[in-house]
């Protein structure tokens, strides 16, 4: 979380990510047209780790619907029932939110009522 839009912020997170998660080469990296995604910092980590950007289409939402559907579950579960004192703690709840909760323990009708992680380790085990 961040009080701007510069690339450092989203080139750590993508990083933290790439970090994580090791993806193999030709992933494809999809995000909107924002300009922390279109920056040279961000495409060039991109490019170093053989990844594929894609972008939405300008003016179609439909093309970030999976994100922007998350971000509508953040904000009615967590941000709009609680009144944060700091950004730190902001900062630590929506983290925990997101790394335990969301992907950790919350059922998802999408992945037939799994967690992300569990639909992960099924996904890994049937490979």
């Amino acid at each position: 979380m961040s009080e701007s839009l510069k690339s450092k912020v989203a080139v750590d997170a993508l990083e933290m990510a790439i970090d994580a998660r090791k993806p193999a080469a030709g992933l494809i990296h999809h995000s909107d047209r924002g300009v922390q995604y279109a920056c040279g910092d961000y495409q060039k980590v991109i490019k170093r780790f053989k990844m594929r950007p894609s972008m939405s289409r300008k003016g179609d939402c439909w093309d970030n619907s999976v994100a922007k559907s998350f971000f509508s579950t953040l904000k009615k579960e967590l941000v709009w029932r609680t009144k944060f004192k700091t950004r730190d703690q902001a900062r630590r709840e929506i983290f925990e939110f997101i790394e335990v909760f969301y992907n950790r323990q919350r059922m998802h009708s999408y992945l037939d009522y799994m967690s992300p992680e569990e639909f992960e380790d099924s996904a890994a085990k049937a490979a």
